[in-house]
């Protein structure tokens, strides 16, 4: 396992992430049992991963309260750890009128139910699920840093931002003299480059961690479709959300995707892989790895088979120039106005450069 700092902190995380949204019982496929997620939390440590990242809505609060039971089952290695949590929506409490914003009253006590749920007396660090429209930013961001302050929280950071939120932020920690935000957890794959428009310009600028999720887009990139399948095959998330007819937390069900260049992207991606001696799903997150704005990768499994593949993308190897060339050409979306037009002038001034 790699490590590499987290955003402009000091503090050191495995380049790999272990996401723990499949731990608890619920109906999607894919869930894991508390003794299962205690197994996969297990080897992932010892494989040499140290960040572990949930949210308190993930299987309405049970996933952290695996961790914690967890945690207390391996001691007094907890400050071996750098755990990870979200807050914004409330499990549970979703009818409620101050059940989920980012107001001082919810914060708090969001991150007083995960503490406990946790069992843990500090996060390291703690991540705003979403944006919130309701709340006046100078108030959330003082409550970040009063958490800070009170030793309940180390670092603080966000997810699912747009860019013009997530510089917001950044100019109103430096003129409030408040605790930056160091991270940005975000969607971003090789069929998922919408973050690169603006997300990773600003990262890149205020030294933001980037911590891409979905990193193998809900199984698309796993290598196991090909075009001959007229369905996604029983059991897997894809199937499940195009039986709902739901795109499944950003995961577009079959129909959504599958299309001649998804294809010819799969057909790429397996000919490296072949190449390298490494899965299809290895070669995404390696093609992560190696984007220069990448801190870490958070990754869900739902067997410690799973996880071992995934952590193999971690070092040892290299995909080669060529082969990121041939993966950001066949995985390239087509770019929207006005980021088309700068792009195209940015790249004629570079030439002189």
């Amino acid at each position: 396992m790699l490590y590499t700092r987290l955003g402009c902190s000091g503090v050191k995380v495995s380049n790999i992430c272990l996401g723990t949204m499949t731990f608890g019982p619920h109906d999607r496929p894919g869930n894991c049992s508390e003794e299962l997620s205690h197994n996969i939390l297990d080897r992932f440590v010892e494989l040499g991963g140290n960040f572990v990242d949930t949210a308190d809505v993930y299987c309405s609060g049970m996933s952290e309260t695996i961790i914690g039971n967890w945690l207390q089952k391996i001691g007094g290695r907890r400050h071996e750890l750098v755990l990870a949590t979200k807050g914004r929506f409330a499990p549970g409490l979703e009818g409620s009128i101050n059940g989920a914003c980012l107001s001082r009253k919810h914060l708090i006590n969001e991150v007083e139910e995960s503490l406990k749920r946790l069992q843990t007396d500090y996060i390291d660090l703690y991540q705003w699920h979403c944006y919130d429209r309701s709340t006046p930013l100078e108030e959330s961001l003082r409550t970040m840093d009063d958490l800070v302050r009170a030793g309940k929280i180390r670092y603080f950071g966000v997810s699912n931002f747009c860019g013009w939120q997530l510089q917001k932020l950044a100019d109103l920690c430096k003129s409030m003299g408040m605790t930056p935000c160091i991270s940005l957890q975000q969607q971003y794959s090789l069929l998922s480059r919408e973050f690169e428009l603006e997300g990773v310009d600003v990262c890149t600028n205020e030294g933001m961690a980037v911590l891409p999720w979905s990193p193998l887009k809900g199984g698309w990139l796993t290598g196991k479709y090909d075009k001959s399948m007229q369905s996604a095959p029983d059991g897997t998330r894809i199937q499940y959300a195009t039986a709902i007819n739901s795109e499944l937390f950003s995961h577009p069900p079959w129909n959504a995707l599958a299309n001649d260049e998804v294809w010819s992207l799969l057909d790429k991606m397996k000919a490296i892989a072949k190449q390298h001696e490494k899965t299809v799903s290895q070669v995404a997150i390696r093609w992560l790895l190696q984007k220069k704005s990448v801190t870490s990768v958070v990754i869900g499994c739902k067997t410690v088979k799973q996880l071992e593949d995934n952590l193999g993308a971690s070092g040892g190897w290299e995909l080669s120039d060529d082969d990121m060339d041939v993966l950001n050409t066949a995985s390239q979306q087509k770019i929207p106005y006005p980021y088309s037009l700068t792009d195209r002038y940015n790249k004629r001034f570079d030439e002189f450069m």
